[in-house]
């Protein structure tokens, strides 16, 4: 039996992996057998992932049927071959969600969406995660528990600043957030902005292309988030390159 400490750090992998994804293969049951689909993706604070889906879509009528689904995250691409690269299976019941806080993270991690999202014939899910299997690498597979894979600190102040700190570092600091992908990620692209922040990092995006960057320390509070993001980007100042 694994320790309460792997068992927090394999939850922590599942999350990041959840986090910085942003589509996912979506498993359905069509009349008993699996149907699977591609998705765009997202989360909420706690990591939860979010679906935002057409009624006229097979899975869609798929799910209405029967709401237990699985959801594959992975990120395989780079490696030579691509069953060394991680991936997650979740296993949940997909439920709808109706909270405008939440669909608002979906939007601006995929802002084509914001286009739809008030369609009638449109609705957003929400992922009770059940349990999941993670490959994170040789001797790194192992079935998480929903406990390890959800976030356990109240990510909830820092989910009702988020939108204040996203218009904030957008139209003020741009400059700090193309260092963040440009020094501290390696980033080549250039008209970055924030999509998102929560207790573990922040997504950013630029054109079609997302990427996540992992906060050293949990952060709660709007007071923490903003030390963090000036501590990120005097360290992103002080790395040569770019």
């Amino acid at each position: 039996m694994a320790s309460p400490e792997i068992k927090h750090e394999l939850g922590a992998a599942g999350r990041r992996l959840i986090r910085s994804r942003g589509h996912a293969a979506l498993a359905t049951s069509l009349s008993g057998r699996p149907y699977v689909s591609l998705v765009a993706a997202a989360c909420d604070s706690d990591a939860n992932p979010l679906l935002m889906l057409s009624d006229l879509a097979q899975h869609s009528k798929n799910l209405a049927a029967e709401p237990q689904i699985s959801l594959l995250f992975e990120d395989t691409a780079g490696h030579t071959d691509p069953l060394a690269g991680p991936r997650l299976t979740l296993l949940g019941r997909a439920e709808p969600c109706d909270d405008p806080m939440v669909k608002a993270r979906f939007t601006a991690r995929h802002p084509s969406s914001a286009s739809y999202a008030g369609f009638a014939d449109f609705h957003l899910y929400r992922l009770a995660i059940e349990r999941g299997h993670l490959v994170a690498g040789f001797g790194r597979i192992a079935w998480i528990e929903a406990a390890e894979l959800r976030l356990s600190a109240d990510a909830a102040v820092l989910a009702a600043a988020e939108p204040d700190i996203l218009d904030h570092m957008n139209r003020d600091h741009s400059d700090a957030i193309e260092l963040y992908a440009r020094r501290l990620l390696g980033r080549a692209e250039t008209g970055w902005h924030m999509t998102g922040i929560d207790p573990e990092g922040l997504d950013l995006r630029s054109g079609g292309t997302v990427a996540r960057l992992d906060f050293d320390t949990l952060v709660l509070t709007p007071a923490a988030a903003r030390r963090a993001l000036v501590e990120l980007a005097q360290r992103a100042r002080e790395r040569p390159g770019g």
